[in-house]
Formats: C-alpha cells, sequence, structure tokens
C-alpha cells in the first residue's frame, strides 16, 4: 500500500535588486550562478522609456538581456518574453528581431510566436502598438508529438494590474505553454516582475516562482499578489 502524498504549496521568493547587476552576476558565466534546474522565464524587457538609456544603449541592453535570461533557464527550460512595439526616435521598433538576434547568439531557437490584441483589431496606433508579442524560445525544437494548443492571435489578453502590464489570460497561456513544452519545470522566474503578474499566475498554474523588482514597494506588491486580487474590468493601456 502507497502512502498518498500531500500536494506542497508553490513558493514565492522576490528580490528588491538590480535585475540588470542580477543578471550579470548570476547569468551562464555569472561569479553567483545560482542552481536554476527545473527553471524556465516568463518575462518583459522594459522599454527605453523606463531604463533612462539612450536609444542606442537600449538596444544593445535589449538583445544582451534576450541572452541573459535564455541563460537563466534549465536545458530543457523556456523562455517566454511578452513585448509591445513603440516608437523611439520617431521609427517604429521591431522588439521581437532584437530579442531573437539576442537569442540566436546565445544559443537558442525561436519555437512560438503569437499575438496578443490590447485593444480590438482595425484599431490604429501611433505610438505604442495595439499588439503585444508573446516570444517563446528554447534551445531545441518542440516535439512533434506535442501539437500547439495556444491560439495564434488572442483577442483579449485580460484583466491588468497595471496600464501596461500583461493580462491575466495571456499569462496563463503562457504559463500553460510551459507545463506543456517544459514538463520539468518547476519554478517560473520573472527578473522584471514589476507588480507580480506572472508570479501570481505561475503559483496559481502550482509553479514555484521567482521574481527581482528594483522598486521596493512594488517588489513588495510582487510578493503579495493573488489572482483573486485581479480585478476583472481592468485592462491594458488605452494610449
Amino acid at each position: 500500500m502507497t502512502t498518498p502524498t500531500t500536494p506542497t504549496t508553490p513558493t514565492r521568493e522576490v528580490l528588491a535588486i538590480d535585475t540588470v547587476a542580477w543578471l550579470d552576476d548570476a547569468g551562464p558565466d555569472g561569479a553567483m550562478a545560482r542552481d536554476r534546474r527545473g527553471w524556465s522565464v516568463v518575462s518583459s524587457i522594459p522599454d527605453v522609456s523606463e531604463t533612462g538609456q539612450s536609444d542606442s544603449a537600449w538596444r544593445a541592453f535589449f538583445g544582451r538581456t534576450a541572452g541573459q535570461l535564455l541563460g537563466c533557464c534549465d536545458d530543457g527550460g523556456l523562455l517566454l518574453l511578452f513585448q509591445t512595439d513603440v516608437r523611439s526616435g520617431g521609427l517604429w521598433v521591431d522588439k521581437s528581431a532584437m530579442i531573437t538576434a539576442g537569442v540566436l547568439e546565445a544559443g537558442g531557437v525561436l519555437l512560438m510566436r503569437k499575438i496578443i490584441c490590447r485593444r480590438p483589431p482595425g484599431t490604429t496606433s501611433s505610438r505604442r502598438a495595439a499588439y503585444t508579442h508573446l516570444l517563446v524560445y528554447g534551445r531545441s525544437p518542440l516535439p512533434a508529438t506535442l501539437p500547439d494548443t495556444v491560439a495564434d492571435v488572442m483577442d483579449d489578453g485580460g484583466p491588468v494590474t497595471w496600464t501596461r502590464g500583461v493580462g491575466l489570460f495571456a499569462t496563463r497561456a503562457a504559463c500553460d505553454i510551459v507545463a506543456r513544452y517544459a514538463p520539468n519545470t518547476r519554478t517560473i522566474a520573472d527578473p522584471f516582475c514589476g507588480e507580480g503578474m506572472i508570479l501570481a499566475v505561475a503559483n496559481e498554474r502550482g509553479f514555484d516562482a521567482f521574481g527581482i523588482e528594483r522598486q521596493r514597494k512594488r517588489a513588495e506588491q510582487a510578493r503579495r499578489l493573488r489572482t483573486s486580487d485581479i480585478r476583472l474590468d481592468s485592462r491594458a493601456d488605452k494610449s
């Protein structure tokens, strides 16, 4: 007779530190490299307006950071990035191209590309795109025996915790992709976690969660957020 096991409550750790410094120290070649067995990463790399960098410095940071985030994943883990295109210096910035270049240089491959509508299809935007990319990367192709089950275009990302945040429904889809295609993942990490939407959904889906947020107030919010706290009538920005 086997003794039934008691389900464990998923854990959550949030560090109130600078993500760039942590990535430099804890990345694949960093002095502080920690045990990342069973890790996948679901995150968003900050826009130029959030970093205070020049446009050229931010573009270099963007690609380099994408490669570092892949390095934070277990060999069988996945890197999923939510990114919304913006205008910078009067030109549209194709974030997916910059990210993919950085990931390819780090030895990864692009596995999936999804689109999440931030506003209804047919909307015209001038500063911030009305859609968000969900880009999925790994180190090897996905098994052909597991067909894709997440829609290529989601017409509603779901409620958010702040105006530019990732929606609840889209975040659930991302965590479900990890569960389906990276079955050895135990921890979902978000090194740019903000108020903690991705961490809350990771715990909801049974994963341990690890996040980093530079602002202490937001880090505390990220430690406490639960999906049941999210207002169902909130939506992404209308700018």
